[in-house]
């Protein structure tokens, strides 16, 4: 019973905060308007461990290597909280597997992050296409939808290319995702 409740402290404290680092990452990176509730939240979120860091570690190439960084952290601590709690016998232990699954892991979180914003976006385009995060989510979708938008023709007045885009997103965890995740998994 303490297990399940360690889990879940895991679950819902280290993973979500991995998730908003590389959100940070992936906003910054994208160059996405932050002057919208969410960009907000995510910025007031990480501040206090971002910015200490961001002293030591350098941008490489324009990118904001210290949230990366971070967020890779958090991912490989949870991982190892994770891994501790299921009772994993620790011999040596396995930083090369475990930065690797990280790795998997933190690209795995960024497709599911590409798929929220990509459904969000079509939601909000239904009910509410001036809203505050319009802007945002069109800045991190438009780079992925752009190539997508020139394959699929509209119909109508429907843009197929969201759905399409979903499901190359979700192919993609399901196979080479999958894939690398048992991999890395077999280096633990």
């Amino acid at each position: 019973m303490m297990n399940e409740a360690l889990l879940f402290l895991l679950d819902v404290l280290l993973q979500p905060f991995a998730a908003i680092l590389l959100l940070r990452f992936h906003l910054q990176w994208l160059r996405a308007p932050l002057r919208n509730p969410i960009g907000e939240f995510v910025m007031v979120l990480t501040n206090f461990l971002v910015l200490p860091v961001r002293r030591f570690i350098p941008a490489v190439r324009g990118l904001d290597s210290a949230t990366l960084l971070l967020a890779l952290l958090v991912e490989a601590i949870y991982l190892t909280g994770f891994l501790w709690v299921q009772g994993y016998p620790f011999h040596g232990f396995p930083l090369p597997g475990l930065l690797l699954l990280a790795l998997v892991k933190l690209f795995k979180i960024g497709l599911y992050l590409l798929m929220a914003f990509v459904f969000a976006q079509a939601i909000l385009s239904w009910v509410n296409p001036h809203s505050p995060v319009a802007s945002l989510l069109a800045a991190v979708t438009y780079r992925f939808l752009r190539p997508l938008r020139r394959i699929v023709p509209l119909l109508g007045s429907v843009d197929l290319s969201p759905l399409l885009l979903f499901i190359i997103c979700q192919l993609i965890v399901i196979v080479p995702v999958g894939a690398l995740e048992r991999t890395a998994t077999g280096f633990l």
